[in-house]
């Protein structure tokens, strides 16, 4: 059912720079996703426009250099760096004799390509059935939709109408699994809630570095490669930062210009690790000349999945190809981390950023100084317990003086438990 290209094709790339800026694209990108769907781009076909014409999204003239370059190069395929409507797609396969993709089908093609779990096939299914259910027509303009004669009279179908009615059925069966998946999901996001572990989220374009960052601060093997989309699958890894404990780090879907809103429904259970988080580490590849339009690309999704408003940490990767540039943490007014310079590659900075990830985390936290006289035992055993204890020395008097630094959540929690008032036994106190 699904409109896949076997690897290897050639194909005709197809790229229009418009006087709008929200309707501009960037052929490199084409170039790198083509290469990353396994396509071999035999020519590029470009030119200019105010606006996209309605037959052939380009001219007719420009869509007789298309054809004849896919004539001249025996190509299999026509890609265009744009998204077309269904018409514009028959009309330019009916000049060109071969298969037309646009910029959303080479997307969901290579996103077909890498999912890996059954989640991630899911999802991928039902963003390809979303696309197509405009498209249904186009599959069997070779054949006739009604047949008449003796014996083949009567009500019935078109085989075009089975199609739609058959995709509408699988749409609303994945749906419910994937409902499913979410609600799962959610539990385990309630229990990570209930234990009051943190969750940090890796968000940022597409091929930024995020699942080598991820390797390299949990020393896992998650597949990672110079390629877009290398990552569909989240996946989750518990890590221990200094003066916090356990936090949950979530590598996710890279994100790109004019994502596919049909992508980005189907990923809404993959999104929500990115939602629920209580920290969005944004990495951002420095060393690409475009690197300040794709943040702002990642920041439009973010407010697209109402994940805006989630405190963000930059981090700013690949400083090994760049000259001059070291590993540091800037700092706002405030003296608050906002951007850490590493490389995930080379491993550099990466304390400086677990070290910056705990700043950020212990806004919530307080430090308290207590004197506890040795008839208080069961106190003593709880805040070992918390593993809570930063320093500890004896008094003269054979009192237990005690730094302890924890959770504000911990720390009331703790008083309900005590049966005595522990503010009196706060010799100093310094909340972050």
């Amino acid at each position: 059912m699904f409109d896949r290209y076997a690897a290897g094709e050639q194909a005709v790339l197809v790229h229009v720079d418009f006087a709008d800026e929200n309707s501009r694209e960037d052929l490199l990108e084409l170039q790198l996703l083509v290469s990353s769907a396994g396509v071999n781009a035999v020519d590029v076909v470009s030119g200019s426009r105010q606006t996209p014409k309605a037959r052939y999204f380009v001219g007719s003239g420009k869509a007789e250099e298309i054809a004849n370059s896919v004539r001249a190069n025996q190509a299999d395929v026509v890609i265009f760096n744009h998204s077309l409507t269904p018409s514009q797609e028959r009309n330019l396969e009916k000049l060109c004799q071969c298969r037309v993709l646009d910029r959303t089908g080479l997307i969901l093609d290579i996103f077909a390509q890498r999912a890996r779990t059954h989640e991630g096939k899911l999802q991928v299914e039902l963003a390809q059935l979303k696309h197509m259910s405009t498209r249904l027509i186009r599959g069997w303009t070779h054949l006739e939709r009604q047949k008449g004669g003796i014996g083949l009279r009567g009500p019935g179908e078109t085989q075009l109408e089975t199609d739609r009615r058959l995709l509408r059925e699988r749409i609303k069966s994945i749906t419910r699994r994937l409902a499913k998946v979410q609600v799962q999901r959610e539990q385990g996001r309630r229990a990570r809630l209930r234990a009051e572990i943190p969750t940090v989220s890796l968000v940022g374009y597409t091929n930024a570095g995020k699942s080598t960052l991820f390797n390299t601060v949990t020393q896992s093997a998650v597949y990672a490669a110079d390629q877009l989309f290398a990552t569909l699958d989240p996946t989750l890894r518990k890590i221990q930062l200094q003066d916090i404990g356990s936090a949950i780090l979530a590598d996710t879907v890279g994100f790109i210009r004019h994502l596919p809103h049909d992508l980005i429904a189907a990923f809404k259970a993959t999104l929500q690790e990115t939602q629920q988080a209580d920290l969005l580490l944004h990495v951002v590849d420095y060393a690409d000349e475009q690197f300040r339009e794709n943040t702002d690309q990642v920041n439009k999704v973010l407010e697209e999945i109402e994940a805006d408003d989630i405190k963000q940490l930059v981090v700013c990767n690949k400083i090994d190809r760049m000259e001059g540039v070291e590993a540091r943490i800037d700092r706002d007014e405030e003296n608050v981390p906002i951007r850490v310079w590493v490389s995930a590659q080379q491993g550099l900075g990466i304390d400086l950023l677990l070290s910056a990830i705990s700043e950020c985390l212990s806004k919530n936290m307080v430090q308290h100084t207590l004197r506890i006289p040795p008839s208080l035992s069961k106190l003593r055993g709880a805040l070992y317990e918390m593993n809570c204890i930063a320093e500890q020395s004896y008094t003269d008097n054979g009192d237990w003086q005690v730094a302890v630094r924890m959770e504000q959540s911990d720390w009331q929690r703790l008083i309900k438990r005590s049966e005595i008032n522990l503010q009196d036994y706060i010799v100093s106190d310094n909340q972050n």
